[in-house]
């Protein structure tokens, strides 16, 4: 692993705006870029060191412009299978990928990457 190279941080956007009821069914596309200016605005708490974020948006949220801060990858398909191309394409960088979805987490961890929940990103 490349301890030198920024921590590449991937969001399951999907996941982690439907981790919380607050009606983000009804504007899923707006939910994603909530999500995105949150990213923005504050990084990664309790992450020290650089870290390059990318949100990863599929379906009605496909169309969501990435921001300074926020690379945004749409997804032509499955937000899970892009998720994990990218950290499959990461080769030798740290990866964090961001989501409570037992099989992604399963899949990303079986190339390397560690997980942690939505709660490290939502307030």
């Amino acid at each position: 692993m490349d301890h030198s190279a920024a921590l590449l941080v991937i969001v399951d956007s999907a996941n982690v705006v439907g981790s919380v009821p607050d009606g983000w069914w009804r504007d899923r596309r707006g939910a994603a870029e909530r999500l995105r200016d949150r990213l923005a605005s504050r990084g990664l708490p309790d992450r020290p060191g650089p870290v390059e974020i990318v949100l990863v948006v599929e379906g009605a949220a496909r169309g969501v412009e990435p921001v300074p801060g926020v690379r945004v990858e749409a997804a032509p398909g499955s937000g899970d299978d892009r998720v994990v191309d990218l950290v499959a394409e990461a080769g030798e960088r740290p990866v964090l990928v961001v989501t409570a979805d037992r099989e992604l987490r399963r899949r990303v961890t079986a190339l390397g990457a560690t997980v942690t929940g939505p709660r490290t990103v939502r307030p």
